[in-house]
């Protein structure tokens, strides 16, 4: 299946929409294009709403820490990330793990509407 990716300012935060196929590929693309996006617009809460075909590998989320320091992706961004497919969710946690256990931020959340609580409600 082939993947969409829409990145779009939304006055408090940064929506992510993915679709389809992930790798690791996909994965620098996608922050790249958010890094832009936050710094254009100097907002650094990053909502994801993804339904994956295909996650990532467990390699690969072992990568995503040094994506996002190279990109400068660190502590003053809140990121909150829901993946849709049930399939692909155990990936996300797992990325989410490795993310936390080195300093990083990166949540995931079973809705949207948990994530949005915890993303845009008070610190």
């Amino acid at each position: 299946m082939e993947n969409t990716l829409e990145i779009s300012f939304e006055g408090d935060h940064v929506l992510v929409i993915a679709e389809g196929d992930k790798d690791y590929r996909y994965m620098d693309r996608l922050w790249r294009e958010v890094v832009l996006v936050c710094e254009q617009h100097e907002c650094y809460n990053v909502l994801g709403l993804a339904n994956t075909s295909t996650p990532v590998e467990a390699v690969d989320g072992y990568d995503l820490p040094g994506i996002f320091r190279e990109l400068g992706i660190g502590q003053h961004y809140r990121i909150a990330w829901v993946e849709k497919d049930e399939d692909a969710r155990g990936t996300i946690e797992f990325v989410a793990t490795v993310l936390s256990n080195r300093g990083l931020p990166g949540r995931s959340f079973d809705t949207e509407a948990e994530a949005r609580e915890w993303l845009l409600g008070p610190d």
